[in-house]
């Protein structure tokens, strides 16, 4: 009986996809497309097709276009993150990139009061806060990936001590604020799809789509770069070089997600994880496609039963993160099981 070798330490098992991974990809289009029209046109006033009406559905089209871009961010930017670390536990948010959003938006009221919210809303907050944020982790992969002991390891371990490091200090000055303004900060630190505004969507849907197409155009080296750091390098891959530009495009992704509707913390990681269950594969161009399809089907249709049938469309980010919390407790006690 022949022995089927296992993966290399530090890479990911690439499987044959399953059969009809096709059809689950179509049927997950078709739940997005029915979802998507929903949202759009369920319980809207006016007769359809008259002016109201479309005046009613592009004020609709915001909601749906944030939920789609937010759901392809959060789902690639999970899926790389997992190939880059050969672990499929970790999410992005281990590297500290919510911690810092909460930090700046402390700061923020902590130094100038909670009206500094409203006053310097507009797309050069957004621009500066993606700055920063990428430029953060640009800084920390490149000065932890140039020295000859630099490794990923020590690059996970620094980013979840910035990751503390940043709550800590968020907390400290939540403390020292007025009650009205932990309020007022409280409202924006959780993650609310209502929160996105119509003027961000073009600049966010034109990084997405840049960052989405280097992605794709890459899909083979990724694939290369799951069977891990001796794999690659043996297959002439520069395994560094690829790390790093591979975590910059991820802390890109969050940024622009994570600057539109505020943290998420495990809604990647619950896409990403039902990607790989139902593709039966770690084929980039199966994965990547398929977790970003089931992220958008995730949020549209949570966004249509809490707003028509619950009346309550501003608690879907707090549902599917206490989903995505639990479904992430559940697979690492079965994982610590096995």
């Amino acid at each position: 009986m022949t022995e089927v070798a296992s993966p290399p330490a530090g890479a990911i098992a690439v499987r044959r996809p399953r059969v009809g991974w096709r059809f689950g990809v179509l049927a997950v289009a078709v739940v997005v497309v029915v979802a998507a029209v929903a949202v759009l046109t369920w319980d809207v006033p006016g007769v359809p097709g008259s002016r109201g009406f479309w005046i009613a559905v592009n004020l609709r089209v915001v909601s749906v276009a944030t939920i789609a871009l937010v759901a392809c961010c959060q789902a690639v930017a999970t899926v790389l993150f997992h190939t880059a670390t050969a672990n499929r536990i970790l999410t992005p948010s281990i590297m500290g990139f919510d911690a810092l959003y909460v930090v700046m938006q402390t700061a923020l009221v902590f130094f100038f009061g909670s009206a500094a919210l409203s006053a310097t809303d507009g797309l050069i907050k957004v621009i500066v806060q993606s700055v920063l944020m990428v430029g953060f982790a640009t800084l920390l992969y490149g000065w932890l990936f140039a020295g000859r002991r630099g490794n990923l390891h020590i690059m996970l371990l620094v980013g979840v001590v910035l990751g503390v490091g940043f709550g800590s200090l968020s907390t400290v000055m939540q403390r020292l604020l007025t009650p009205s303004d932990f309020d007022i900060l409280s409202a924006r630190l959780f993650g609310n799809l209502s929160n996105s505004d119509a003027a961000y969507l073009p600049w966010a849907a034109l990084v997405v789509a840049a960052v989405l197409t280097v992605v794709w155009r890459r899909r083979h080296r990724l694939d290369v770069l799951a069977l891990g750091r001796e794999t690659s390098l043996t297959l002439g891959l520069s395994y560094r070089r690829e790390v790093v530009a591979l975590l910059v495009l991820v802390a890109v992704l969050i940024s622009v997600s994570t600057t539109m509707v505020g943290p998420l913390t495990f809604f990647g990681f619950l896409v990403a994880t039902l990607a790989y269950q139902l593709a039966g594969s770690s084929q980039h161009r199966i994965v990547l496609p398929f977790a970003a399809l089931l992220g958008m089907a995730t949020l549209l249709a949570g966004y249509f039963v809490l707003r028509h049938v619950f009346y309550a469309a501003g608690m879907l980010s707090i549902i599917i993160e206490f989903a995505g919390g639990l479904f992430f407790l559940v697979y690492l006690l079965r994982k610590g099981a096995l």
